[in-house]
């Protein structure tokens, strides 16, 4: 099975890799580096499926192979949902991650504890020969005060999901992946990989994806 990650972010890479390994599901993945042709689509969507599937479908149109793309961020009650589909370039062009945890403590630094809940989103397209599919998964918690932890990325170390007292990024890596909005959607995608993966003896010539 072959897939083309419609990024250049390696920890995301890594990541979507952890998780499918821990699904029993061992796919070749190229990344967009291996296809310096391929532009990275412009994330102008409003929602995360929009831009979810403007990526897959332009690495899959580039690429001629399955593809599949994620756009992610997080939602922040107190701000009206921000940052949303602006969380990797909230702090402004190119993307920061130290600015824009920055931004966002300094954007909530008088909002009481009680009222910081957040959620991180994650929408995962898959765009093949039969055309789009998206799988949505969230993970619900707050933003704390400061920063936490020094694994994962992005706003990992300043949200601590619902139940726990530690930040993603204080987590190990098997932890996070167990109950994260990317792992959410990826499950999502692997009941769907199921389905539509031909048994070997239905074939005749291995598994034919696609």
């Amino acid at each position: 099975m072959d897939i083309a990650l419609a990024t250049r972010n390696r920890k995301k890479v890594e990541e979507i890799k952890k998780i499918f390994d821990s699904m029993g599901i061992e796919p070749r993945f190229y990344t967009l580096d291996d296809f310096p042709e391929c532009t990275e689509a412009e994330e102008d969507g409003a929602t995360f499926e929009e831009n979810a599937v403007k990526k897959a479908l332009q690495i899959f149109k580039c690429a001629k192979m399955t593809a599949v793309a994620d756009d992610s961020g997080l939602e922040v009650d107190a701000l009206n949902g921000a940052p949303g589909v602006y969380s990797a370039r909230y702090a402004g062009e190119p993307s920061d991650d130290s600015a824009n945890s920055i931004k966002l403590l300094d954007e909530l630094k008088d909002v009481p504890d009680d009222k910081r809940s957040a959620r991180f989103v994650c929408c995962i397209a898959l765009a093949s020969s039969e055309g789009v599919n998206t799988f949505i998964g969230y993970v619900k918690g707050r933003i704390g005060r400061e920063p936490r932890g020094s694994n994962g990325f992005g706003y990992d170390p300043l949200f601590f999901p619902e139940g726990h007292d530690r930040t993603f990024a204080e987590m190990y890596n098997t932890e996070k992946n167990a109950i994260s909005h990317r792992a959410e959607a990826l499950r999502k995608l692997q009941k769907y990989l199921k389905i539509k993966v031909t048994p070997p003896e239905a074939s005749g010539s291995g598994i034919r994806f696609f």
